[in-house]
């Protein structure tokens, strides 16, 4: 997957953009853009890339990004197919962070909404969300320009004040990809994405970055605060997480498809990032169906 830098300002010179997407899949583009975006998916299921985030998800979740946060809604291989039937609906709203002024998120009363724009950074998912929520969510492009700005401030509002949520991308992930001033962590990260399900060494990344094994070893762990082989070992967990949860695969088959050599080092490695084992976490998760 390579990272795109994508255009979200609005054409019509608005301060933010509804885009009410009905489409047979979504864009398939890992991006990023200065905008913050706030999505509800109104129909379609498949994976989630936020970050070094990947999950899965489904119809009616919403999920706030930051600026500059790599983000892709992938679906699953069903809306592909050239007969399919499948729509991928969802609202996108865009906006910068300064959307109604310099000295918006000054003001006492925005404290709350400011608070959220940082946490938005990681990117967040807000669960039991109403649906009064999703209504206004969902019917916000009806309204005039100036409800629409009002419409926005009441949603975020709501939102501040949800205490249910999870953060997406770990703050370590976030960090080095603001942080850097050249494209070699890109790389690395591009790298990763498109082949964990396949062996990878510490020096064959080392390579690619134009590093001996110990430099990148010590560059990669100053940067994100862990080890390469963690790292990792993260997004393979992952993206092991969104295989169980869609339940078509034995456990010991997903442990393979992920790039794990054999099934004990899949087991130990889950127990320690997911702090359970792969069939706790497939009953856990059974048991909110």
């Amino acid at each position: 997957m390579k990272l795109h830098l994508l255009d979200r300002s609005s054409v019509a010179n608005t301060s933010i953009t509804v885009s009410q997407n009905n489409y047979k899949n979504f864009l398939k583009v890992w991006h990023f853009h200065e905008e913050l975006e706030l999505v509800y998916i109104v129909k379609s299921t498949g994976t989630r890339f936020v970050g070094d985030s990947i999950e899965k998800f489904e119809a009616g979740e919403v999920v706030l990004i930051g600026k500059n946060v790599p983000h892709m809604w992938l679906n699953d291989e069903a809306y592909f197919q050239k007969n399919s039937t499948l729509k991928a609906q969802a609202v996108s709203i865009h906006f910068k962070e300064d959307f109604v002024g310099k000295e918006f998120l000054s003001l006492p009363e925005m404290q709350p909404v400011a608070h959220l724009f940082k946490k938005a950074a990681q990117g967040i998912k807000f669960k039991h969300i109403t649906d009064t929520l999703k209504n206004d969510l969902e019917n916000i492009h009806n309204l005039n320009p100036a409800l629409k700005i009002i419409r926005i401030i009441e949603i975020l509002s709501k939102l501040e004040h949800n205490q249910n949520y999870t953060l997406l991308s770990s703050n370590g992930f976030i960090n080095t990809f603001h942080q850097t001033e050249n494209n070699r962590l890109n790389i690395i990260y591009e790298y990763v994405y498109q082949n964990f399900h396949t062996p990878i060494s510490s020096k064959d990344v080392a390579e690619l970055a134009n590093m001996n094994a110990s430099a990148f070893s010590r560059f990669f762990k100053n940067t994100h605060r862990k080890p390469f082989t963690r790292f990792l070992n993260e997004i393979r967990i992952g993206f092991a997480c969104k295989m169980l949860i869609e339940n078509k695969e034995s456990i010991t088959s997903i442990a393979y498809a992920c790039g794990f050599g054999n099934i004990s080092n899949f087991n130990r490695q889950f127990r320690i990032i997911k702090n359970e084992s792969p069939s706790s976490f497939l009953s856990q998760y059974r048991k909110h169906l």
